[in-house]
């Protein structure tokens, strides 16, 4: 059948039942267990060894999932994290998603092989905005293929450039094509994870793989919130205040994506580094 065909029927039935089902409670989740869920995250450019290291050591003492960060220091974060139990993870063609299939597929096999166990690769937006499904799946395929019994694959989607329609094409092709994850967020573009994508994208991909939310995740609320939804995984830099059990942070995005300089309610200070 051709792709183009499977996505329209997939698309129709997850449009035609979204919102029935419930998901199930989380609500009891103890705070401190929360750090299993969490990809501890650090993506600034400006990072500095010391800043690795922190997080490294952070990591390890929360016992979170992974440690996520960009490409130049995955070797490093593999070195400190060995026996550890948590796993280096590094993002590829972050944060745009926009060089070639060759490109990713090149970097994310390079990442593997100074030790990234997990592979966060940012989709193609542009060819999803144009209907080229052929190269949104051949794009995160080459990823898949090159790090295939290295590495698991997410695929950040960028939900708040999208449609629900094109969420659910989407999440659709990277299923087809054989990645682990759906992610949510870069962090970096108009908005973060919200618990109406989280749901959507469960329901799109079904039981079979993991949905990641990130970007916004702040506080135990919001964490516990994502997975009653459906997240499997949440990329977090806010992993301290989760786990404390911290239940509302003073600046507190709704994801309106007006933002420029300043927020347009007056009530947040936008500050990208909290993603």
């Amino acid at each position: 059948m051709d792709i183009n065909e499977i996505i329209r029927q997939v698309t129709e039935e997850i449009c035609s039942k979204y919102g029935q089902q419930v998901p199930a409670s989380n609500n009891g989740q103890n705070p401190a267990d929360m750090a299993r869920y969490i990809d501890h995250t650090f993506l600034k450019p400006e990072a500095a060894v010391s800043d690795i290291r922190k997080i490294c050591d952070e990591a390890k003492k929360f016992h979170c999932a992974s440690v996520c960060v960009n490409p130049s220091y995955i070797q490093y974060v593999a070195q400190q994290l060995e026996g550890s139990g948590v796993t280096p993870c590094c993002v590829i063609a972050f944060p745009f998603g926009t060089c070639t299939p060759e490109t990713k597929a090149f970097e994310a096999a390079d990442a593997a092989t100074k030790g990234a166990k997990e592979i966060d690769m940012v989709i193609n937006v542009g060819a999803i905005k144009s209907g080229d499904w052929m190269l949104v799946k051949r794009d995160i395929e080459g990823v898949v293929n090159a790090v295939k019994g290295r590495a698991t694959v997410k695929v950040i989607i960028e939900a708040c450039l999208l449609t629900d329609e094109e969420k659910v094409k989407a999440c659709t092709v990277a299923k087809l094509a054989g990645a682990h994850f759906v992610k949510t967020s870069t962090g970096y573009s108009t908005g973060g994870a919200t618990v109406e994508d989280i749901r959507l994208m469960r329901e799109t991909v079904g039981p079979d793989i993991g949905v990641k939310a990130s970007g916004g995740v702040r506080t135990y609320d919001d964490a516990v919130a994502m997975i009653n939804a459906g997240a499997s995984r949440i990329g977090a830099s806010s992993t301290g205040k989760i786990v404390a059990g911290v239940k509302q942070d003073e600046h507190k995005c709704i994801n309106c994506g007006n933002c420029k300089n300043k927020c347009p309610s007056g009530n947040v200070e936008i500050r990208k580094t909290l993603y």
